[in-house]
C-alpha cells in the first residue's frame, strides 16, 4: 500500500514574530486535511502563529510573534496517514494526525505491521476529534451492524478515520464485502448524502465541521449516538478512541447530545528537523498572541492549550521531539 495522494492547494500563512535577530528565510510545510474539515483551519492558524517572514515587525512592536525568518505553509492533504508518511519521508516538515494512527505507524503495528515510521515525533497534543456517523435527516440505526448492505462513506484512503472505522465496523461483522463503501473526503461525502447517493458516512474531526454545518442547514442530517456499551466495545478494540460527546445544538436540527468515540489530534514532526527550530516553534505555539488567535478562530482552537499539550503522551509511546521537550521542561510543564 502506498500513500501518494497529490498535495492539494495550500494556504500560505504568514504572521507573528518573536523579538529576536532576523534569520534567513525558511519554509515549513504542515500537512492538514480536507478544506471541509477541522485540520485545515486549525493547521492554518498554527502556520500563521509560528510564522514570521523576513522583514516582519518585531513582536513587541505589535508585529508577528513566530519564529524569525520562518514562513509556515498549511497544505491540504488526505490527513493523518498521508501526513505521517510524508513527515517520515521528508516531504513535509510537520502535520496534524490522529493519535491512534500515529502510534500504529511509529511502531509498525496493526494496519502498518512491519512498516515502522521511526522518524515521527510529537510537538503537542491539540484537541479531541469526535467521530461523526452522519445519516440522512430522520434516519436512525441501532448499531454499526445495521449498516450492512448500505452505501457507506468510510473516509479517504490515507486518512486515520478510515483505518479506525474499518476496525470498528469489523466488531459488528461489517467489512468492505458487505457494504458498498465509498472513499471520499468530508465535503464529497456530505454532497453524496444530500443527493441520496450515500446512506451514511463517517468522519472524525473537531466539531463543528464546516461541511456538516452546511449539510445540516440545507438538506438536514442526523448523527448516530452510540450507547455506552458500544463505546466501551470500541475502546477495547481501538484504545485511542475514548467516550466523548457532541453537544446538542452544534448542528441545526440535532438538539440532543450525541455520544460518540473521540481520538486526540496531534501536531507531529520529524526527528530530522533541527532541535532549535522545533524549540522556537513550540515556544511560538504557546505565546499570548497565539492564544488570542486560537481563541478567536475555529471553536476547537479554544481547546488547544499548553496545559493539555502533553495529555496522553506517556501512554502514546511516540517520543516528543527534543526541541519540544526542552521547551516543556523549561516551562515547567513536564513532571
Amino acid at each position: 500500500m502506498t500513500f501518494a495522494p497529490k498535495l492539494a492547494g495550500f494556504a500560505l500563512v504568514a504572521a507573528m514574530a518573536a523579538a529576536a535577530p532576523a534569520t534567513a528565510q525558511e519554509f515549513f510545510r504542515i500537512g492538514t486535511g480536507g478544506a471541509g474539515g477541522t485540520y485545515f483551519p486549525i493547521g492554518g492558524a498554527i502556520a500563521s502563529a509560528i510564522s514570521a517572514p523576513p522583514g516582519s515587525r518585531p513582536c513587541d512592536e505589535g508585529g508577528q510573534c513566530g519564529v524569525p525568518g520562518l514562513i509556515a505553509i498549511a497544505q491540504s492533504t488526505t490527513a493523518s496517514v498521508f501526513n505521517n508518511a510524508a513527515v517520515q519521508n521528508g516531504e513535509l516538515e510537520a502535520g496534524l494526525a490522529a493519535a491512534d494512527v500515529t502510534r500504529s505507524m511509529y511502531l509498525g503495528e496493526g494496519a502498518f505491521e512491519g512498516r515502522e515510521h521511526p522518524n515521527l515525533r510529537v510537538i503537542a497534543n491539540l484537541f479531541p476529534e469526535d467521530l461523526h456517523l452522519v445519516l440522512p435527516a430522520g434516519v436512525e440505526i441501532d448499531n454499526l451492524g445495521d449498516l450492512e448492505g448500505m452505501r457507506v462513506g468510510i473516509a479517504q484512503a490515507g486518512s486515520g478515520t478510515q483505518v479506525a472505522v474499518l476496525q470498528m465496523l469489523e466488531l459488528w461483522g461489517i467489512t468492505r464485502d458487505n457494504i458498498e463503501e465509498a472513499e471520499l473526503n468530508n465535503s464529497q461525502s456530505a454532497a453524496r448524502l444530500a443527493d441520496g447517493q450515500l446512506d451514511a458516512y463517517f468522519y472524525a474531526a473537531g466539531w463543528p465541521v464546516a461541511a456538516m454545518v452546511q449539510l445540516a442547514s440545507t438538506s438536514g442530517m442526523n448523527l448516530h449516538s452510540f450507547t455506552e456499551e458500544d463505546m466501551a466495545r470500541i475502546n477495547e478494540a481501538v484504545p485511542a478512541y475514548i467516550p466523548s460527546m457532541i453537544p446538542g445544538g452544534t448542528y441545526e436540527g440535532i438538539d440532543e447530545d450525541t455520544m460518540t468515540p473521540a481520538v486526540s489530534a496531534l501536531l507531529v514532526t520529524s526527528s530530522e528537523v533541527e532541535e532549535e527550530l522545533i524549540y522556537g516553534i513550540t515556544q511560538a505555539l504557546w505565546n499570548e498572541a497565539t492564544r488570542r488567535m486560537l481563541d478567536n478562530g475555529h471553536p476547537k482552537g479554544r481547546l488547544i492549550t499548553a496545559d493539555t499539550a502533553l495529555a496522553g503522551m506517556e501512554a502514546l509511546g511516540v517520543p516528543l521531539h527534543p526541541g519540544a521537550q526542552r521547551y516543556y521542561e523549561e516551562a515547567g510543564l513536564m513532571e
